[in-house]
């Protein structure tokens, strides 16, 4: 090869000269050919490269590291943080390398929704009343609706009996409409922080709008209002947390785009959300509060066509047929819908005491938890309109005990004992003793 020829002194560095037939260059159109200059009386041969480019196979080809990707990686950060312990040194870490950056300050479940809920879990085939339907249905139209010049009601309060299904109807409702709510239930809304339940509400109302803002339907469940809001009776304790729970409900309803966190004062606007509440009755609870601007009220009362239509779902699958359905729910007019449930229930009472004296009251628990012989399960018993009658009449005579015998009102007003008249006498008895001594 030639001699190389070294770069006079005082250039920014002095290097080798390199001939072209020892050089190879991938140049463009637009590359141009080697241009000849003097350099402090030295002819030098400068080089021009043409810019390098990657071209990728195809579109769909992916780098080593796409997993680390924003929007690709679904690693749990927390986890890779304690996967570092023992390679940071002690001097870093604190408590001889124990407090330091390698521990996780929050675990995998922490990081999901506690309080979202599914319905995957109900199958198809249940009544939903169409009245129930339609007015929910168009409460949470209207809060995703921009009407002009109109104040929408933020709440829907559906209110009535007990046992009458209105959580359900609610859960079949949401179904129907392709909603995950975030739910809440009575027991949250007292703690014995104060302010903590008020701060939950808050903070459940925008991981609700947090969903909503990623383009899906929301809607904030709040079940049995009033038992955890509401006052019962003068003899109820109001407490700070009642009234914060009230005023946080009345806020969020006047300024459903601006709920802010506690100690957090930025203005900052987030999608609305419609909360829907249940609950028994809804005058114990703080009356502007429930005024009609804030809360758009349903009262829910079952129909003889509602009635019938929920008992067919609950026996759908006992081939009962609508005329034995109609029968049983003429029969006990004055029931609520989750008492055909629980006379359902009853059905079974005596295929478990045969399963029971089958399999020995002492080889019950094995039998029951983690058995290697899988779960039990049962012949479907027949169901007949006089079974049924007949279940059903029990299930009344004992609703007519607790309404007739009421022990804590002979208790409390003075002392009870056993005799001809006291409590202890058995059944029916007290009725033979009367007449003997008549006699």
């Amino acid at each position: 090869p030639p001699p190389q020829q070294q770069a006079p002194p005082g250039t920014a560095q002095s290097r080798p000269f390199i001939t072209s037939h020892r050089m190879q260059v991938l140049s463009n159109k637009n590359a141009t050919a080697g241009v000849s200059r003097k350099v402090a009386g030295t002819r030098v041969r400068a080089v021009n490269r043409a810019p390098l480019h990657v071209v990728a196979a195809s579109k769909n080809q992916t780098g080593r590291w796409k997993a680390m990707d924003a929007g690709q990686d679904t690693s749990d950060d927390q986890m890779d943080i304690a996967r570092g312990r023992g390679m940071v040194e002690d001097l870093f870490q604190g408590g001889q390398g124990q407090d330091g950056t390698a521990n996780p300050i929050m675990t995998s479940s922490e990081y999901l929704s506690q309080a979202r809920t599914t319905f995957n879990n109900i199958e198809d085939g249940f009544y939903i009343s169409p009245a129930f339907l339609d007015k929910m249905t168009i409460h949470i139209a209207k809060n995703f609706m921009d009407l002009p010049k109109i104040k929408v009601p933020l709440i829907l309060g559906i209110w009535g009996g007990k046992g009458q299904g209105k959580t359900f109807q609610c859960s079949l409702a949401y179904k129907k409409l392709g909603i995950a709510p975030i739910v809440m239930s009575a027991g949250e809304l007292e703690s014995g922080n104060a302010g903590e339940p008020a701060k939950l509400i808050r903070q459940r109302y925008r991981e609700a709008s947090d969903l909503v803002r990623k383009g899906r339907m929301c809607s904030l469940f709040i079940n049995d209002l009033d038992a955890g809001a509401g006052r019962m009776g003068g003899s109820t304790q109001y407490t700070v947390n009642n009234q914060m729970v009230n005023a946080t409900l009345m806020n969020i309803a006047d300024n459903p785009t601006n709920v802010q966190l506690p100690g957090v004062y930025k203005l900052e606007e987030i999608p609305r959300v419609p909360i829907v509440c249940t609950g028994n009755d809804f005058s114990t609870l703080y009356a502007p509060l429930i005024r009609d601007g804030r809360m758009d009220k349903y009262y829910w009362n079952p129909t003889r066509e509602d009635r019938v239509g929920v008992c067919m779902g609950i026996f759908q699958e006992d081939q009962c047929s609508r005329a034995d359905v109609e029968a049983l729910v003429d029969m006990f007019p004055g029931q609520s819908i989750d008492f055909f449930g629980a006379l359902r229930a009853r059905v079974y009472d005596e295929q478990v005491r045969l399963f029971i004296t089958s399999t020995g009251i002492e080889n019950l628990s094995k039998r029951l938890v983690n058995s290697k012989e899988g779960k039990v399960t049962f012949v479907k018993p027949v169901m007949t309109v006089d079974v049924l009658m007949k279940f059903g009449r029990g299930l009344t005579a004992e609703q007519e005990n607790v309404k007739r015998v009421q022990l804590a009102e002979e208790y409390m007003s003075g002392a009870s004992l056993a005799g001809e008249t006291g409590s202890s006498m058995p059944l029916g008895e007290g009725a033979k003793k009367k007449v003997s001594l008549i006699k």
